[in-house]
Formats: C-alpha cells, sequence, structure tokens
C-alpha cells in the first residue's frame, strides 16, 4: 500500500462545535489502513472546499491504494469525500454501480447540500450491512432511536446545517463521522474477509 499522510485535524476545516467522550469501544482502526487512514476529522454538514490540496494531489497521483479491500472504488470515493473533496468524490461515486457506490453518492449530494438528489441515492439502498450499528451510533449520539433510516437523517443535516453551534448540529456532526467510519471500513476492509471487524461502535473526540 502507497503511504499517504493524512493532516492533522488542525490543518483541516474543522467545527467550533465541542464533542462528548465516548467511552464503547469500536474495532475501527484507522491506522489499520497504514498512514493513508489515519485521523477523522468532523466532516462540514455542507459544502465546503478540499480541506488539503497535499492530499488531494497524492490522492490524485498515487495507484492501488486499497488493493485488497472488499470494495476498492467505493474507498476511494470516501477519503475523497473524507477531504471535502465533492467533485472528485462524486465523479468516482456515480461509476460505481454497488450499494456502496450508491451511499457515498447519497452522502456526497447531502454534502452539497442536495436533499432531494441526497434522497434519491439513499432511496437507492433500502438496507445495508452498516445500518444496524450506524442506528445503536446514532442512539448513542443521542440523535435517533429505531433502525437507520437515511432519508431521515437527510432532513436532520438540513436542519442542522441552519442551526450552527447548536446541540442538533453537534449530534448530526458526530452522526456523520460515525456513517463515514462504518461505511469506509467496510469498503476498505480486506476482501479476504466477507464481513467487517466492525463490532460495536463508539466515538472519541479526541479524533
Amino acid at each position: 500500500m502507497t503511504h499517504l499522510k493524512i493532516p492533522a485535524r488542525s490543518e483541516c476545516h474543522t467545527t467550533s462545535v465541542p464533542l462528548r467522550q465516548w467511552n464503547q469501544q469500536m474495532n475501527f482502526d484507522p491506522l489499520s489502513y497504514g498512514s493513508t487512514v489515519a485521523a477523522i476529522r468532523l466532516m462540514p454538514l455542507a459544502a465546503g472546499r478540499c480541506s488539503s490540496q497535499e492530499a488531494l494531489t497524492r490522492l490524485q497521483t498515487t495507484e492501488s491504494l486499497f488493493p485488497h479491500s472488499r470494495a476498492p472504488e467505493a474507498a476511494l470515493a470516501g477519503l475523497y469525500l473524507y477531504f471535502s473533496c465533492l467533485d472528485q468524490s462524486h465523479e468516482i461515486a456515480q461509476s460505481i454501480d454497488t450499494p456502496e457506490g450508491a451511499y457515498w453518492h447519497g452522502i456526497m449530494h447531502r454534502q452539497e447540500p442536495d436533499p432531494a438528489n441526497a434522497a434519491y441515492w439513499f432511496r437507492q439502498i433500502p438496507s445495508h450491512p452498516i445500518f444496524p450499528d450506524l442506528a445503536r451510533a446514532a442512539h448513542t449520539i443521542g440523535l435517533t432511536e429505531g433502525p437507520w433510516d437515511s432519508i431521515k437523517f437527510v432532513d436532520i443535516c438540513e436542519r442542522a446545517r441552519r442551526q450552527p453551534g447548536s446541540p442538533l448540529e453537534r449530534m448530526a456532526l458526530e452522526t456523520q463521522r460515525a456513517e463515514w467510519q462504518l461505511l469506509f471500513d467496510y469498503c476498505a476492509a480486506s476482501n479476504q474477509h466477507p464481513t467487517s471487524n466492525i463490532q460495536h461502535p463508539s466515538w472519541s473526540s479526541s479524533l
């Protein structure tokens, strides 16, 4: 695997919203993918510019970041999205005819923000293996209860981005981070292991 340094959170666009400490354990280890994925920042709910020109350049010039993963192209689409490089993520996601491609496509449009388009893509994936863990994460964070509902989360993000600094925005940001972790781990996990290493979710404000 070619190594790509991910900038520290302080080098990226961040939010001023304080994060809670979460004590539960989750077997998501970004270091297990090498220095390519070394930290998890809080992506904005609505479109921002690419947060790291260095990362964008390296992603565009590096081949085979995830050669043995379950869904290498989908993992790359997610990594572009991590850096708020929406155009690059969109170009890849729209070319992937899989549930994971549709999922990243929906998240990209949710952040654009284009809620109607996001909802269209989320309707293509009424279920996904990460949904149970994501539903538990949203419940732990205090955002929602019950089964995960991607369409409902689009509406929540629309309301939250209009309330900067609010508890709703904080919970939406944390849930979005959980969603990214779960989906990226699912896509980037080794193809030799048909199930994700994720057992149950937690998030730490140190990330």
